[in-house]
């Protein structure tokens, strides 16, 4: 039997801050940032957008598509949590207007989540092959102004139906993991911005791209010159093209841009999206090129800081191109509006009531959901 993903969808704020802006406010060579790490835009959201109204936009042309029929649990991946207990997924939940008879569960393991909030579902639906599983991966990066790490940042929601019988990409499976306890990136709960050593980090997602690569061989997994396409956890584009000439050194091959290249377009002009940042990519793989993917293999490697490691493989299914929302999502990234440097700096300061206090937040998103206020620790969603 056949399992994997039926339909997929991502979402991003309407507004971005162009890298140039942020190489000139902090007088460097725009070059740092188009060449040094591959990027150039990246989508910020406003002050009434955090990741359940990402979510939440990110899943909804798939219910329109489906209904809720089926639907019997909602996997939210994200690192980027809003409550300590209840899941983000809740109020996505109620927004989607779900059926109560839906599990509901939020996953965190940094930028790795959502992978095995994937791996779940196909688990799941392995059993029940009439249910279908829910997934989304929805983050903010934020890190702190004029730090290393601040050109890297970015925002969105990657939505996934995964079935029984899927219509673009049944997961093999093969897959192999690699586990390790290290300091690379974190985020203690009374931060809003992340620790990271970022050197270290490229290193050990290498490492680790190695040992899960070796394990998936170990598991009969597919041969390197068997994929048409890679598709790489994205910190940054740059990282995906360092991880690609790694893992083919390791296999004596030959790189090979064309099949890298298709994964990095959208994340050059979206920027870091943590847990979704991979199925971003694979997004970008299956939207971004004009070959025919039909009937071929394209690999994912996820990688989460601290830290945890997955390569897995999945096979495109005839007629996929028919059930991507690409015009969605070039409309999305084609009508988005530039920041200047003061907005951006504005918007980076987010409400974060800590005492109860009321906070209303003017309309701002041009999307259907949004955050309306915060009031006695209580967040207001509204649905437009």
């Amino acid at each position: 039997m056949k399992i994997g993903i039926e339909r997929i969808s991502f979402h991003i704020p309407h507004q971005y801050l162009d890298l140039a802006s942020l190489a000139e406010h902090h007088g460097i060579d725009a070059d740092k940032f188009s060449r040094g790490i591959g990027q150039n835009k990246m989508s910020f959201p406003c002050h009434d957008e955090d990741i359940v109204t990402l979510a939440a936009e990110a899943a909804l042309p798939i219910i329109d598509a489906h209904g809720p029929d089926g639907i019997d649990s909602l996997l939210f991946a994200t690192e980027t949590g809003i409550d300590q207990s209840k899941s983000a997924g809740i109020y996505v939940h109620r927004l989607l207007g779900l059926k109560p008879q839906c599990r509901n569960v939020e996953l965190k393991q940094a930028c790795y989540s959502a992978t095995a909030a994937l791996q779940m579902a196909c688990g799941y639906v392995a059993r029940k092959p009439d249910r279908k599983v829910l997934v989304i991966a929805s983050d903010v990066s934020r890190y702190d102004l004029g730090g290393a790490a601040e050109a890297t940042q970015g925002s969105g929601a990657v939505a996934m139906l995964i079935s029984a019988n899927p219509t673009i990409l049944e997961i093999d499976l093969a897959s192999g993991c690699h586990s390790e306890d290290i300091m690379d990136f974190w985020r203690p709960n009374y931060r809003k911005t992340p620790l990271v050593d970022g050197k270290y980090s490229a290193l050990k997602y290498l490492h680790s791209l190695g040992h899960a690569w070796a394990d998936y061989q170990v598991n009969e997994g597919r041969a390197f010159e068997d994929f048409a396409q890679f598709c790489y956890h994205l910190p940054f584009s740059r990282m995906g093209e360092k991880a690609h000439r790694h893992l083919a050194s390791l296999n004596a091959a030959t790189v090979d841009s064309d099949k890298i290249k298709p994964g990095l377009a959208y994340s050059r002009q979206i920027g870091n999206c943590y847990s979704a940042a991979l199925y971003l990519s694979l997004i970008s793989a299956l939207e971004s090129t004009d070959q025919d993917l039909t009937g071929k293999p394209i690999a994912l490697f996820s990688y989460g800081s601290g830290a945890v490691a997955e390569f897995f493989s999945g096979m495109v299914q005839p007629g996929y191109r028919a059930q991507l929302f690409t015009d969605r999502h070039q409309g999305l990234m084609a009508h988005r509006v530039a920041l200047s440097y003061d907005h951006y700096v504005d918007l980076w300061h987010a409400p974060d009531p800590q005492n109860g206090e009321q906070v209303v937040i003017d309309v701002q998103t041009t999307g259907r959901f949004r955050l309306a206020k915060i009031e006695a620790h209580k967040r207001h969603y509204e649905i437009a």
